[in-house]
């Protein structure tokens, strides 16, 4: 089996072949967001590289009268916090360099967080970046419902899980959603 620091590079590969294969997948996923479990307020991201573009599905989830935020570095070894969002509200850089919402924006505690990956597997697992800001985040925030948001090319038969790896309750793509046992 290959280490995590390998798996990474092979999926970043793969993940940025997919982007340039097919413009319409974000699109796509973004019509099955009815499909997602319940959350009054759901946490989104915005996609940095080739993750799979949430500007479609946080339109689609606003219609249809979910409130949404945006995760927020603060510090960088301690969970993120939720600051609520609505599209098109403007961005500045968080303490880990990603697009966020102002400081003076209202912190919430989502029911739902869609987070991206490099991959995932059939068991829930997931495998990040590798800095553990969703993994500290979900640990911190154990009831809350997680789901990966990413193409559906990204999945692998079998991902390394360590003690630190907290696995996903679910998986959006542009197939559809599908949630994990």
């Amino acid at each position: 089996m290959t280490d995590k620091h390998q798996l990474r590079a092979a999926m970043r590969a793969t993940r940025k072949r997919l982007a340039g294969l097919d413009a319409t997948a974000p699109g796509r996923a973004a019509e099955h967001a009815g499909s997602l479990p319940a959350g009054a307020i759901t946490a989104v991201y915005r996609a940095i590289g080739s993750e799979l573009d949430t500007a479609a599905l946080s339109l689609a989830l606003t219609s249809a009268g979910r409130d949404l935020c945006l995760p927020v570095v603060i510090e960088r070894d301690a969970p993120m916090i939720f600051r609520r969002w609505s599209p098109g509200e403007p961005l500045e850089l968080d303490e880990a360099g990603v697009p966020a919402p102002f400081p003076l924006a209202e912190t919430v505690i989502p029911n739902l967080i869609l987070t991206p990956l490099l991959a995932f597997d059939a068991r829930g697992g997931r495998l990040g970046q590798g800095g553990g800001y969703y993994d500290r985040t979900f640990a911190a925030m154990p009831d809350v419902v997680r789901v990966g948001f990413a193409y559906a090319g990204q999945e692998v038969e079998n991902l390394p899980v360590e003690l630190h790896d907290i696995r996903l309750h679910g998986v959006l793509t542009e197939r559809g959603y599908r949630a994990f046992a």
